[in-house]
């Protein structure tokens, strides 16, 4: 049996980032209190320390650092970057123990919700970052990355380029899991949460439907930036720190406890604070050892140029490889990552029967799954004719078996265009059946099973 490292490349894909310098001080002021006249030459010299800021001098330097500073601004840039990073020669360059190139894991964000400003000049709209890679891996036949799902819980005062930390406090969220199911035909198996910050909401939102969680950032160095410190943003302090995947406790998503998802830790590849490190690394190997595998895995966003930081943490990986003879590592997916170092073997679907029983007083739509789903109840996503979109809690009516009914109470099934239901088993196989009401016709689709098909 070997011991192996599998290795995994999770994007925060968010689309172009636009920051003006006028911005880059404002960040100054708004983290550290600091008021300076915008400039290039201020610039340089909080770059280069040469500014008393009491102590600061660090810290300021690593905010406004020109690898931090330096944005992909439009799709062109962004596209540019793919097409290096994505070419078969720099894949190669990054290979693995077995000669595998790089793989990438595209967790894309919906820019949406947003009402206020929007100063970076996100590309707002549903889908609009899902559908850019999907068509970008199409176009150029890439089949070994995957592309999974990011959400930004929305601030309060809805500016895009402003941080939330609450998950349920607007429906945006449920928009654009139901448009995903609908328009899409899509639904996620793997999370990368937004600021990399979980709350109850967002821990019992995700125990109902997704199995794997990208999220731990639990590392030694948490100081030295103080709007990211402490419990403010990405609080993994009391979390596990090791490469094997956890369940969380149901009260506290750091613990280890009794909840069906299993959450890996992911560390930061360049950033201003929890950087992986080599000694991070080292204990990856030290415990695929130990255990036969672990799962390392570390994040970037897509805003930048990420071809340093794929150089860095390669370097530091293959450095560390090379202590442990008895040891590989291996490029995978997110989801083949967890299956493979949790042991995870059974790729059956859901296989759905979805009924319709169209009646005067009240339509019911019955849901039947032949095997076991991950979470209570699958994801319920209705259409509207008006194209309004829904998610809906179904009944539970008995084991693998769950209604709906359109009634007086709710809504009317003459109002409905579209009914779409998804679910994910524990290994991360996805079905979403889709029902046109008009017609009667039932569309099904399966992804992350070796044998994917659709009907």
């Amino acid at each position: 049996m070997e011991n192996i490292v599998y290795v995994v490349h999770c994007i925060d894909t968010e689309g172009p980032v636009y920051e003006s310098l006028e911005a880059t001080f404002e960040r100054i002021h708004d983290i550290f209190g600091y008021d300076f006249e915008p400039s290039k030459s201020t610039l340089k010299k909080l770059q280069n320390k040469e500014i008393d800021l009491n102590g600061n001098e660090d810290a300021v330097a690593n905010l406004v650092a020109p690898k931090r500073i330096q944005m992909n601004e439009t799709w062109d840039q962004i596209d540019a970057m793919l097409d290096r990073i994505t070419s078969a020669e720099f894949r190669a360059r990054y290979a693995d123990s077995y000669g595998n190139g790089w793989i990438y894991n595209w967790f894309c964000l919906d820019n949406v919700g947003y009402t206020g400003l929007n100063p970076r000049r996100r590309d707002l709209g549903y889908h609009n970052v899902f559908d850019h890679y999907r068509r970008y891996n199409r176009y150029h036949g890439i089949t070994c990355d995957s592309i999974q799902w990011h959400f930004h819980p929305l601030p309060i005062n809805k500016d895009a380029h402003r941080s939330g930390t609450t998950f349920l406090n607007s429906d945006h969220i449920y928009n654009i899991l139901t448009r995903r199911v609908i328009e899409r035909e899509w639904f996620p198996a793997v999370y990368r949460p937004g600021f990399h910050t979980e709350r109850p909401d967002s821990n019992f939102f995700l125990e109902q439907w997704i199995p794997f969680d990208y999220a731990n950032q639990a590392t030694e160095n948490y100081q030295g930036q103080p709007d990211l410190s402490g419990s403010r943003f990405g609080d993994w302090r009391r979390a596990p720190k090791t490469w094997i995947p956890y369940h969380p406790s149901h009260d506290d998503y750091q613990t280890p406890g009794n909840c069906r998802r299993w959450i890996a830790r992911c560390l930061n590849m360049e950033a201003r604070l929890r950087e992986i490190t080599h000694a991070d690394i080292d204990l990856a190997y030290r415990e695929a050892q130990t255990h036969g595998a672990s799962l390392l895995s570390f994040t970037n966003h897509d805003f930048r140029d990420m071809s340093p930081e794929i150089d860095k943490v390669w370097n530091m990986i293959v450095k560390v490889d090379r202590q442990y003879p008895k040891v590989k590592f291996k490029h995978v997916t997110a989801i083949e990552g967890m299956r493979k170092t949790l042991g995870i073997n059974d790729l059956y679907a859901p296989e759905f029967e979805v009924e319709l029983q169209r009646k005067k007083a009240a339509s019911v739509l019955t849901v039947r799954s032949q095997h076991p789903i991950f979470g209570p109840q699958p994801f319920l996503a209705l259409k509207t004719r008006g194209n309004q979109f829904y998610w809906e809690n179904l009944d539970f009516d008995d084991t693998q078996q769950w209604s709906y009914t359109f009634d007086f109470n709710n809504v009317w099934i003459d109002q409905i265009e579209t009914i779409g239901i998804a679910a994910n088993t524990s290994a991360g196989v996805v079905e979403v059946v889709n029902l046109d009401v008009a017609s009667g016709t039932l569309r099904r689709t399966v992804h992350n099973q070796e044998s994917v098909h659709t009907s």
